[in-house]
């Protein structure tokens, strides 16, 4: 198997800058504002969808009681938000395909 990388922000500028022919600043700060963009939607409670790519989703857990498991006490789970990240079927299908 390959090795796996990360990308990161400055990955995502620079390939912008490569691809669109932006200055390296200008590709950075367009990377960060849509970071900015969607993490607010997230944060007001809107799920965010990138067609083609997929859709983060924002699901609401309830309380539940948990149990440790090495000692078997009980223990109070309280309720929270959790995000998701559902795949569009066209990245499912490039990443099978990889």
């Amino acid at each position: 198997m390959a090795e796996v990388g990360t990308l990161t922000r400055a990955d995502l500028a620079e390939r912008l800058n490569g691809k669109v022919g932006l200055s390296r600043a200008e590709s950075a700060r367009i990377v960060e504002k849509i970071i900015d963009l969607m993490c607010g939607a997230l944060a007001d409670g809107e799920n965010v969808k990138i067609s083609g790519f997929g859709t983060f989703v924002l699901r609401d857990k309830n309380g539940r009681v948990g149990r440790n498991p090495k000692t078997g006490v009980e223990v109070p789970i309280d309720p929270r938000r959790v995000l998701t990240f559902r795949p569009s079927q066209i990245m499912r299908d490039q990443i099978a395909n990889f």
